[in-house]
């Protein structure tokens, strides 16, 4: 099968497509044919070298929607079933950039009903992230929630689920968003100084002027463990490293069919021109994720 990996580290020109065997899961594990996947900032951290693993091979995409094609031992699910999953893992030889992955039974959930493959391939990673980090901050109905990098994937769902939640977020994006993330949820957006906050999802990882805006006490949750800024007046510092959750990823499959969560696509490429998408993703810009289909 194909898959696209980085051997060395650089642009995205390091990236390479090559002939690998096919994978077999083994007990516990799915292993799925990839009908979509999409590709995030994360991939292009590894492309370049930012979690290490130099002189290896490691496997690119987190994201997956497919079909389930072979099933170990002990793993709930049955050829043909169509799922989503998050494959999570720094140092992995593939990921979901392939023809072929297998994927722990846990991770997996049922797709979204109705719903295209590729629009599917953006839920599992930036949705479980924004669940994960809501939770982590703690905020609740009657709490003042500043998200930042709201137009972005991991914020546009932070917002959802905000909204869905009864909790009114006020949104930090770039000049131009702010119809964009009003359709996402945001009650308000937010004034150039404005601080006071009792929470804050720093989605856009600005790190200290972000954590200024929160209130004494009050916390602050980035979204790359170890970047985040040193805790100051008393607020809760931390970070999400998002987890692989098959039961959480089925309330958020839910909750896109229901409507509450908006998969959005900004283009799509073939497998074999990973190199031209992750191109496209260091321009910048982009509103929606860009999705691979072998």
């Amino acid at each position: 099968m194909r898959a696209a990996v980085v051997t060395t580290f650089g642009g995205p020109e390091a990236v390479e497509v090559v002939e690998v065997e096919v994978p077999e899961p083994g007990a516990r594990q799915v292993r799925i044919k990839v009908a979509a996947a999409a590709l995030n900032p994360v991939d292009a951290g590894l492309r370049e070298g930012v979690f290490g693993g130099a002189g290896t091979q490691i496997g690119l995409g987190w994201d997956v929607a497919g079909v389930v094609d072979a099933v170990g031992a002990e793993a709930d699910w049955s050829v043909g079933d169509e799922v989503v999953a998050l494959h999570y893992g720094m140092g992995k030889s593939l990921g979901t950039h392939a023809e072929y992955v297998v994927v722990d039974a846990d991770a997996v959930a049922k797709a979204p009903a109705g719903v295209d493959a590729v629009l599917a391939a953006t839920l599992p990673l930036n949705a479980l992230t924004a669940a994960q980090a809501l939770a982590g901050l703690g905020v609740e109905p009657g709490q003042k929630l500043l998200v930042t990098g709201a137009a972005g994937a991991v914020g546009g769902y932070a917002l959802q689920l905000a909204a869905h939640r009864g909790i009114e977020a006020t949104a930090l994006a770039r000049p131009g968003s702010e119809e964009l993330v009003r359709s996402l949820g945001a009650a308000r957006i937010a004034d150039a100084d404005e601080g006071g906050f009792d929470a804050v999802l720093d989605a856009a990882a600005l790190g200290e002027p972000a954590l200024a805006r929160v209130r004494d006490g009050g916390a602050y949750l980035g979204v790359h463990p170890g970047g985040e800024p040193a805790s100051e007046r008393g607020v809760r510092v931390a970070a999400v490293e998002v987890r692989a959750d098959g039961r959480q990823l089925a309330e958020l499959v839910d909750l896109a069919e229901k409507g509450v969560l908006t998969l959005r696509v900004a283009e799509t490429y073939a497998l074999v021109d990973a190199v031209k998408a992750h191109a496209r993703l260091a321009e910048g810009g982009v509103r929606g994720r860009l999705v691979l289909v072998p």
